[in-house]
């Protein structure tokens, strides 16, 4: 299997899992938080995006480190809303919606707010 998919030896053989389907798990876990204004890019994503590499996910970034999922899940805040609640509230979601879709109890989820959105 490729670099994209995490692997996960069980009893009767391997169990493979797209990244892709993780950062989609994310994606909708940090849609329920109240709070949050949507995920950001960063620097570097936005200009992949530019040239036109189609792998970059806005926002999410899914690493499978020593049977161990690590989660950067980059967030844009709602202003007025307490930005520690919100990316706490995100943290426990993700964590929760990525361990009850995949079985992989060791998880660290990692929010990062790159900035405060204001209604228009």
């Amino acid at each position: 299997m490729g670099e994209n998919y995490i692997s996960c030896q069980a009893e009767k053989g391997s169990i493979n899992i797209s990244e892709e389907v993780i950062t989609d798990v994310v994606k909708s876990a940090v849609g329920e938080v109240e709070g949050v204004a949507g995920l950001s890019y960063t620097a570097g994503a936005e200009i992949a995006e530019l040239i036109g590499f189609k792998t970059v996910t806005k926002g999410v970034k899914v690493q499978f480190i020593d049977e161990k999922i690590i989660i950067d899940v980059i967030i844009n805040v709602l202003y007025g809303s307490n930005i520690v609640q919100v990316a706490r509230e995100v943290q426990e979601k993700v964590m929760s919606l990525v361990q009850a879709s995949t079985g992989i109890e060791q998880a660290e989820v990692n929010v990062h707010v790159a900035g405060i959105s204001f209604d228009k």
